[in-house]
């Protein structure tokens, strides 16, 4: 009888198709989003601080629920509240066009976002060993970005009949959210030993203190007390106790951030070069196409190769396209431009993932993914502003130009670390 691991789980499952069935949703709007915003008075400028302000608010809510979710030991509660956060502000978004408004709806969305992910991932990682990882992470990305290429897809059949009709695509976006909300009531949270144990005899949980993670004992189940009050940020503590191979992996990925805009400023692009919203939306799925395409083989080809020789590979082709991109005006040297983006995305998303959790205690892997998604949302607030600002005052060429060569430089740091400092990550 074989002794090999089941990789794609039931969970694993179920968290794939809660990510479809919200990306459909999410994806429906984000192509149009830009030019939605623009249709109702906001500049570009403006654009990039609302991205950067809802992505900010979801990395700061990831880390604190992250933390909270390893403190619980508990994933679903976590999962289906994020979810449903983000489903409820799709319609909110054509209600009012005020801009208070707006960011509340749009930092809403984001915060169900950080929410939700620390713990999901954290369950992802919890659901494989490390030898499988790539491949779970790479499926679930799979499945998430076929989410987002069907989502553009109703968007354009949508605006094929009713061009120019934006905010019914907002109401019509809640209902695969409200598919997802109904899924995620068939996720289970596992039962641990420690918890187990703890029905009878008590259990051992950790805590934090200025030296550090340490063990404590817990009374039985029975007398436990509700758990301790968490602060906001204590969350960033954990840099104090991460291994030096975590901190030197995340200094980069920080890095990177802050050259890595919100992908609207692509679709901006090609507004630029005055292709129509359908073209744009053609692009966009096409680049979710390839994306979806790419990810799980990608996944189970760097657990044969590496995980950090295939982050490597990925941030080598973003700093190609974003060289690139303020350059061209056909619709073919888009569309190969936007290819490789796709590729980039499935050899950088679950991957950086991947390899952070393998470098985190299994008790602690919701909090380390949640420290480096609020310090990134952070950095993207700041990249988000700045490509604005550039664009603004010195055009998209030289945006797009500094955010390749910035990420050439990333890629050399990261190389030196995984050769000179001999750090396995993989």
């Amino acid at each position: 009888m074989s002794n090999k691991p089941k990789i794609l789980t039931r969970t694993v499952l179920l968290v794939s198709f809660v990510s479809l069935f919200t990306d459909v949703a999410s994806e429906m709007l984000y192509p149009i989003m830009p030019v939605y915003l623009k249709s109702i008075g906001f500049s570009v400028l403006l654009i990039g601080i609302l991205e950067g302000f809802a992505e900010a608010t979801a990395g700061l809510s990831k880390g604190y629920f992250g933390h909270l979710s390893d403190s619980w030991q508990k994933r679903v509660p976590f999962i289906r509240a994020g979810y449903s956060l983000s489903a409820l502000s799709k319609p909110m978004m054509a209600m009012f066009t005020f801009p208070f408004w707006i960011f509340f709806a749009r930092t809403l969305d984001r915060f169900g976002k950080g929410i939700r992910t620390s713990a999901r991932d954290a369950m992802l990682s919890d659901e494989t060993t490390k030898e499988h990882k790539g491949k779970v992470f790479g499926f679930h990305r799979s499945m998430d970005t076929v989410g987002a290429s069907i989502g553009p897809i109703l968007a354009l059949i949508f605006l094929y009949f009713y061009p120019g009709q934006y905010k019914w695509m907002f109401f019509i976006a809640f209902f695969p959210g409200l598919i997802a909300i109904g899924l995620t009531f068939l996720l289970k949270d596992k039962v641990t030993a420690s918890q187990r144990h703890s029905v009878t005899r008590g259990h051992d949980h950790r805590v934090q203190g200025s030296q550090g993670y340490k063990e404590e004992i817990s009374p039985p189940h029975h007398l436990t007390t509700p758990p301790p009050v968490i602060g906001f940020f204590s969350y960033l503590r954990y840099w104090q106790v991460a291994s030096p191979s975590f901190r030197f992996l995340i200094a980069g990925l920080l890095v990177f951030t802050l050259f890595n805009s919100s992908d609207a400023f692509l679709l901006l692009a090609l507004k630029e070069q005055h292709f129509s919203d359908t073209t744009m939306i053609g692009v966009y799925i096409f680049y979710n196409l390839v994306y979806a395409l790419f990810s799980y083989p990608i996944g189970a080809l760097a657990d044969k190769i590496g995980l950090k020789t295939m982050l490597i590979a990925g941030l080598v082709l973003f700093a190609f396209v974003y060289s690139c991109m303020g350059f061209v005006s056909s619709l073919a040297f888009f569309g190969i431009l936007f290819f490789f983006y796709g590729v980039y995305a499935a050899c950088t998303e679950g991957i950086s993932k991947a390899l952070l959790s393998n470098l985190a205690a299994k008790a602690d892997t919701a909090t380390a993914l949640g420290f480096y998604n609020s310090a990134a949302s952070i950095c993207t607030l700041i990249a988000s502003s700045m490509a604005g600002l550039l664009w603004y005052s010195i055009g998209l060429q030289a945006m797009f130009l500094i955010s390749g060569i910035g990420v050439f430089a990333v890629v050399c740091y990261l190389v030196f670390i995984f050769r000179i400092q001999k750090y396995r990550l993989a």
